[in-house]
């Protein structure tokens, strides 16, 4: 670095030294080429996601930069953020990339493992990260009137949710939601034991129900089958490993 680019970076202020974005889009970059740099501090600064920034992402890119920031996580390597710039930034409008529907265990809040920032995602959340007209309604302002590009459904390890399910639990309200569930491990194919003591099964229980997730989504929603179709938006799923840290995507 020239003494002059030294000088004016450390003449910066912390604040602005401190801006570091999950999807930090330049005017000169496309979206493609910062991708395929893998380069996240070549892009330009920034407290909040723009609408420009958001609409030069493709689906693809969007999940690619998700993932880039899971190994971030994961690696111990997560982005500085300057939260109370981004809540101001991102007060007067929000241009969110994409929608996640993700359970309500403490240990899986999607916007640190994914290192996001105020104003990336919307997120719903729920025991099992079960399916409802609500949430689907959510997912369909989110992606149909605000621009979202990407529908994530996120099951995790050692889900609570999913153990309850297959010990038949019940307890108030939470006996019709766990119901939700019961068809995932109807559904999932395996040869040992299953119970909930036994986290193999639990945890291919928690991928068929995401699977089964994403299949609803996409029948009890002709709004989100037909922006998928057309390639506006992209449904995907995705496992996150308690005990690693790591989120495993895959295709819906």
């Amino acid at each position: 670095m020239c003494a002059q680019c030294a000088e004016q970076e450390t003449s910066q202020s912390p604040s602005h030294l401190h801006r570091r974005s999950f999807l930090k889009v330049s005017g000169v970059t496309t979206a493609m080429a910062f991708v395929g740099a893998g380069a996240l501090s070549s892009m330009a600064r920034a407290d909040a996601l723009t609408k420009a920034q958001r609409d030069k992402l493709s689906p693809d890119d969007i999940l690619a930069l998700m993932k880039k920031g899971n190994k971030r996580f994961y690696t111990g390597k997560r982005v500085d953020h300057n939260f109370l710039a981004q809540q101001r930034a991102s007060a007067k409008g929000q241009y969110p990339a994409a929608v996640l529907l993700t359970c309500i265990d403490s240990r899986a809040s999607a916007e640190t493992i994914l290192d996001l920032r105020i104003g990336d995602i919307f997120n719903s959340r729920v025991a099992g990260n079960v399916e409802n007209s609500d949430i689907i309604g959510s997912m369909e302002f989110a992606c149909k009137l605000a621009g979202a590009k990407v529908v994530l459904v996120m099951g995790h390890t050692a889900c609570g949710a999913i153990k309850g399910a297959i010990d038949n639990a019940e307890l108030g309200n939470l006996t019709g939601l766990l119901a939700k569930i019961k068809p995932a491990v109807t559904a999932t194919t395996y040869s040992g034991e299953r119970s909930s003591k036994n986290y193999a099964f639990v945890d291919a229980v928690a991928r068929k129900n995401v699977e089964i997730t994403l299949g609803d989504i996409r029948k009890n929603s002709p709004v989100l089958a037909e922006m998928e179709s057309k390639g506006a938006i992209k449904i995907a799923g995705a496992m996150y490993n308690l005990e690693t840290g790591v989120v495993d995507f895959f295709a819906g």
